[in-house]
């Protein structure tokens, strides 16, 4: 018996240490990517109990050849403005790992995207996609190009531009972009356009494409809804439900808007949203009307969520002061809490607030929004916790339907879409709850998420594997 103890003593020793290079490889090829190495060591360090019990991962090299990505690709953008004036942006395309797929990803134009934020995106994006049952890789990409006040005409050159780049490297074979920040269904059709009239193909390449060519239905309402769906799961193991509970949600984009939106279906209250100004607490709740408002404002007008005080009584709008270490959003009490707008959101002070406030459940809608060690306190005081990779698969799963309805040619109803996208997050909830409780830690999505996702790509990896 002591001599099986010390060769699990040895197993996991070899694995500690394994997770350890692992983790200062990573930070020494990639200085400075501080999202990417924060993904990394996230997913990372919950699967060292699978390392423990396969240790052909470690032998197989699985984890090094996981975190570096397959390809990087890097182009100039020179696009011309409404003045004649040309500009230069960069964009990139990271394709991360395509072992059980074709790389799916979404392409983010804004001032933030560089090389690193991609690579954190890329990685995620790979477990998450690993997630859904269904057959996609991961990638991500985009361009540091500002949307924000160009012209119509503007962004439309600009993604003309982007795309002429980017052709090469992409199909329905090969590598399928969607849309993120910055980029729906307006850029797509740019896109989607400039694809075909240099390829002279109507196919598969992009999704999220409008319903009258090409797109599926609930596309845009995907992520939202998938993780309204998620959320209810997680409530019903504990015998508990979202009808009645007072919510917190961040951000007033595409996926606030239809957590909210679907929210209020299920019975649920919101109370808040926010952009980069500050929030919005409306104690009365936000209903209907009041959304199809919201939407207006942020899709049409292009305005802020502060107009959303001043257009309703009884609210508060909380202006946002950068550097102080604090989102007062997360300070509102209420039962649950949606974050939707960005990541790394939600500190460690917030996750404090969010304890002290009541919440009993956050999913996350945006990537990766929780920094660990706040993640850690919320799990840590028995709040349910799902992270990114699980909760907002929704978008990427019906971006595969519309990948399958490519395919068939076909085009299938909302409510047949919707419930293959209902029927995805149960499966995937129930595999990450069913894999916790494998490596013995039943309460921990966290845990189940990372290892569910990176064993499909690991064993893929090794029935594909050079050596």
């Amino acid at each position: 018996m002591a001599a099986v103890s010390r060769s699990q003593r040895g197993t996991g020793d070899r694995a500690r240490r394994h997770v350890a290079e692992v983790l200062d490889l990573v930070e020494a090829k990639n200085p400075g990517e501080l999202e990417f190495h924060q993904a990394v060591g996230e997913v990372v360090r919950s699967i060292e109990p699978v390392l423990r019990r396969h240790p052909r991962y470690i032998d197989e090299k699985i984890l090094e050849r996981l975190v570096e990505p397959d390809r990087v690709i890097s182009f100039g953008i020179n696009w011309v403005d409404d003045r004649g004036q040309t500009h230069i942006n960069r964009g990139y395309r990271v394709q991360m790992s395509s072992s059980i797929g074709p790389y799916k990803g979404g392409l983010r134009f804004h001032p933030s995207v560089n090389q690193g934020v991609l690579k954190f995106l890329a990685f995620e994006q790979t477990i998450k996609d690993s997630l859904t049952t269904l057959p996609m890789g991961g990638a991500k990409g985009g361009s540091d190009f500002d949307p924000k006040g160009r012209s119509e005409s503007e962004i439309r050159r600009f993604c003309q531009s982007f795309m002429t780049e980017l052709y090469p490297y992409i199909g329905e074979f090969t590598d399928v972009p969607a849309g993120d920040i910055g980029v729906g269904q307006r850029e797509i059709g740019y896109l989607f356009g400039q694809y075909k009239r240099i390829t002279k193909r109507f196919v598969g390449s992009l999704t999220g494409k409008g319903i009258k060519w090409g797109g599926s239905a609930i596309r845009q309402e995907a992520t939202g809804y998938g993780l309204v769906y998620f959320a209810h799961e997680m409530l019903a193991r504990r015998g508990d439900r979202l009808e009645g509970t007072r919510c917190l949600i961040s951000g007033s984009g595409n996926v606030a808007q239809f957590t909210a939106e679907k929210l209020i279906d299920l019975g649920a209250v919101p109370v808040t949203f926010s952009d980069s100004d500050g929030f919005v607490h409306d104690p009365a709740g936000i209903d209907r009307p009041k959304l199809e408002w919201v939407k207006e404002l942020k899709n049409e007008r292009r305005g802020r969520i502060r107009e959303y005080a001043e257009h309703f009584p009884g609210v508060r709008f909380v202006a946002a002061v950068p550097g102080s270490g604090e989102n007062l959003l997360w300070s509102v009490p209420a039962d649950c809490a949606f974050p939707c707008a960005t990541q790394n959101e939600i500190g460690e002070k917030d996750a404090e607030n969010l304890i002290a406030g009541g919440v009993r459940l956050v999913a996350e809608g945006a990537n990766m929004p929780t920094v660990p060690a706040a993640a850690q306190r919320i799990a840590g005081a028995g709040v349910l916790y799902a992270p990114s990779k699980a909760a907002n698969a929704g978008g990427v799963a019906v971006s595969g339907l519309e990948m399958a309805q490519n395919m068939q040619l076909v085009h299938w109803s909302s409510e047949e879409v919707d419930r293959k996208l209902q029927a995805i997050m149960k499966q995937i909830h129930d595999a990450v709850c069913a894999t916790a409780a494998e490596y013995d830690q039943p309460d921990s999505y966290v845990v189940g998420a990372n290892i569910a996702g990176f064993v499909k790509v690991a064993d893929a990896m090794l029935d594909e594997s050079p050596v």
